[in-house]
């Protein structure tokens, strides 16, 4: 390629990247307008149903080659942007930096929000519903190691709704000063993400200990100030300490995903593809259980998940967390849910949301 055609598709990119630049800047000042059309209605100005229907409809029509990832990815980026112009969004989220539970406050916030982090999943509950935050952002299962029964608590007392889920692919890598395998004589993490590599470290550090802390990314931390110790944490976390990579992608199933909730005040609208989730408590009698799938499965609704939790004040006795595909607004979910609660003590709607595959 000469250098008169390089500079030729240079000067090509610059004036199309212009056109982009002209474009984002006029989609913004419709978004001003947006903004000041919603002053004084009620409702939240992130709407993750309006949010899924562009990506779905972007994603839909891009003809290529610009990945669908990337297309996104630019839009979650654009649409944060252009939320902050309405009103900054506030996000609190289960900390410290660098954890997954930021990167995937990250992926569905975008760059543009304030991200807060909290010590711990009742302080984002609180921060959420004291009015500080206008979201909140915690992990509630992992494909691997399961339930985080922490989240699942936190409903029982809690009025928040859950208004989105996200699903993040978890990798881990091994990170320490130096980089060098060799070099390593104990391995510090998360107890969960020691437990997704346990088959590597045996195989590969076998006689090494292995340090609980209270984080992945508090792990990268301590490994950055002791040059015989690693890390299992996210490249995030390296990056953030200075760390280099002495193992990538340690994980023993790489099939691994955690799902986490975005907790606000309100419920949102449909999207057309959503789920809810309940929670609820069974008068303990012969063929209960029978009665309290029968309101679904009589009306052909899918359920997604079931998941129990002892009662902390009364021994031999469980609430039940159930997802299921639709919305509460639709007729059959919400003539379901009200059947169901014939036979419960106690029932709950967390919310309905956006389903994410």
């Amino acid at each position: 390629m000469t250098e008169d055609k390089l500079k030729e598709f240079r000067r090509r990119i610059d004036v199309i990247d212009d056109q982009i630049l002209d474009l984002l800047n006029r989609r913004a000042r419709i978004v001003v307008e947006v903004g000041k059309a919603k002053q004084g209605a009620r409702g939240d100005f992130y709407v993750p149903s309006r949010e899924k229907a562009i990506y779905d409809r972007l994603i839909h029509d891009n003809p290529g080659p610009f990945p669908d990832d990337g297309v996104r990815r630019v839009f979650r980026e654009i649409i944060s942007a252009s939320l902050s112009l309405e009103e900054p969004l506030k996000v609190a989220f289960l900390g410290p930096q660098a954890t997954f539970t930021h990167v995937a406050t990250m992926q569905q916030f975008g760059q543009s929000a304030r991200l807060v982090p909290q010590k711990s999943i009742p302080a984002v509950f609180d921060e959420v519903a004291r009015d500080r935050a206008n979201y909140g952002v915690v992990p509630v299962e992992n494909s691997n190691e399961g339930i985080v029964n922490h989240t699942l608590d936190m409903f029982f007392e809690s009025d928040l709704k859950i208004i989105a889920e996200i699903l993040l692919e978890i990798s881990h890598d091994l990170l320490s000063v130096s980089g060098d395998l060799a070099a390593v004589r104990k391995v510090i993490s998360h107890p969960q993400a020691l437990a997704q590599c346990r088959e590597w470290l045996e195989e590969n550090l076998p006689h090494v200990p292995l340090v609980d802390v209270a984080s992945t990314a508090l792990a990268a931390q301590l490994v950055a100030d002791d040059e015989s110790a690693a890390a299992i944490a996210s490249k995030q976390a390296g990056s953030l300490y200075g760390l280099k990579v002495a193992k990538h992608k340690i994980e023993d199933n790489p099939n691994n995903f955690t799902r986490f909730l975005v907790v606000g005040r309100n419920t949102p609208s449909r999207s057309g593809n959503d789920k809810t989730s309940i929670m609820f408590s069974v008068k303990d009698e012969a063929g209960i259980l029978y009665r309290m799938l029968e309101p679904f499965s009589s009306r052909g609704i899918n359920l997604c998940k079931i998941e129990s939790r002892p009662l902390r004040k009364k021994a031999w006795e469980y609430i039940f967390f159930l997802d299921l595909e639709g919305h509460i607004e639709d007729a059959v979910i919400r003539e379901a849910v009200e059947d169901l609660r014939q036979y419960c003590q106690f029932l709950k709607v967390l919310g309905s949301y956006p389903r994410v595959r």
